[in-house]
């Protein structure tokens, strides 16, 4: 049968409304109205069926068309009654036990014919909502000699019987989207907490080293030559070798330069926090030269890193030279082998003082050798942001993805977007 909600099967200690003695000049089904005729559970326009369903919706009760038909068909497979009535419409008008009260109450002012009298039997539970922080590791105590406390104490007492629903909230959960430039330096500390927990590594690719397989693969013939001696020869199994797997390296190459000072030593903070994360990861500045400062993030202690880190570049805070950076790294090390196969992070705003032409020149150059090349960008998250700046524009035609990277929530979408948890 066509219903709105499923029908529901209560338990059998759901309670069900006392119903009082209809009104006088209400007539009760089976029993003959002033016209003779037994039709209708009680007379008037107001007090037909269509009338009950009418009030049920007017009370905020959500009565579908399919569930109306349900309890039609089911008015006319029961014995005439208001028994009869309150169950056929209980079973099928009502979808959760929350609609219950509700149904009764509308239920009984459709039988007595008095709204205000007949809602007064509904229970009316008052529920207390206590509301703290979870940053918050104590509490303020309560002074027991305080007789404000007391009273409310006593007060307390007598509503024991109240529900009361704790809620729980954090001031870190609303730092994940908040942009990196915006923080103090309160809130920048505890987005430093929160990176730390963070977890980046690269997707796994085949390796060229084998291993002994148990299903299917490639047939190993010394192995199953060498088994086949234990019994007189014959090769009773076929052994096989299949491909391991491990992450890919992920090479992020960090813009320190003056335009990125807001947004560097966060992520500075993310990159030691996939250095130190065992997977295989190098890491570089770019400024006016580039500097390798993977050794400098090894230390687990954070604070530690960063100042190894800031005192190994020397060109913190001044100008930008990437395609001058992404050359000199080609030529050392990413065409050399480092950047083969490997996932590249560039952390930068797209601001460049060189020629475009060698930006872009070096950036065909590491699309040909890498597997993947993010651009981060935390300027991508400004409202009518256009990657027009001479050096992003040049860059853009090599990027595999151009992600924001202001905050703490677009940090976690990289590490799950490098993770290879995300297609493109």
């Amino acid at each position: 049968m066509p219903s709105g909600c499923e029908t529901p099967v209560w338990p059998s200690w759901s309670p069900r409304p006392v119903l009082a003695e209809p009104m006088s000049g209400q007539q009760v089904s089976g029993e003959p109205g002033p016209d003779g005729s037994g039709a209708g559970a009680i007379a008037g326009e107001e007090a037909s069926i269509p009338g009950l369903l009418s009030q049920l919706r007017g009370a905020g009760l959500s009565v579908p068309v399919g569930a109306s038909v349900l309890f039609a068909e089911a008015l006319g497979h029961l014995d005439s009654g208001v028994d009869s009535i309150y169950w056929a419409g209980r079973s099928t008008l009502v979808c959760s036990p929350a609609e219950i009260e509700l149904f009764d109450a509308v239920f009984r002012s459709w039988w007595l014919g008095d709204a205000a009298d007949a809602l007064s039997f509904v229970r009316v539970q008052q529920r207390s909502l206590d509301v703290d922080s979870a940053d918050d590791e104590h509490g303020e105590d309560d002074d027991p000699e305080d007789p404000t406390d007391a009273g409310e104490s006593s007060a307390d007492d007598g509503a024991d019987d109240e529900p009361t629903r704790s809620l729980r909230f954090t001031a870190a959960e609303s730092l994940r989207a908040r942009d990196f430039a915006t923080l103090d330096s309160t809130e920048l500390a505890q987005i430093a907490a929160l990176i730390s927990q963070l977890k980046l590594g690269g997707s796994m690719r085949r390796s060229r080293r084998q291993r002994p397989g148990r299903h299917g693969g490639r047939p190993d013939l010394r192995r199953t030559v060498r088994a086949s001696m234990r019994t007189a020869g014959e090769p009773l199994r076929l052994h096989t070798t299949t491909t391991t797997r491990r992450p890919r390296r992920i090479v992020l190459l960090a813009d320190i330069s003056g335009s990125m000072e807001l947004y560097s030593r966060v992520l500075l903070q993310f990159a030691h926090v996939a250095v130190t994360s065992g997977s295989p990861v190098e890491a570089f500045t770019i400024g006016t030269r580039l500097t390798r400062i993977t050794r400098e993030l090894t230390i687990h202690d954070a604070d530690r890193a960063l100042d190894r880190a800031a005192s190994a570049v020397p060109d913190w805070s001044g100008g930008t030279r990437l395609g001058l950076g992404l050359r000199r790294f080609n030529d050392e090390w990413g065409v050399r082998g480092m950047a083969r196969g490997a996932i590249i992070v560039i952390l930068s705003d797209g601001w460049d003082r060189g020629e475009p032409a060698e930006l872009a020149a070096e950036m065909q150059r590491l699309r040909l050798v890498a597997h993947r090349i993010v651009w981060v960008n935390p300027l991508k998250a400004s409202a009518g942001y256009e990657p027009i700046t001479r050096g992003m524009a040049a860059a853009l035609p090599f990027i595999d993805d151009f992600i924001e990277g202001h905050s703490l929530d677009s940090l976690d979408a990289l590490a799950t977007l490098v993770a290879g948890e995300l297609t493109r």
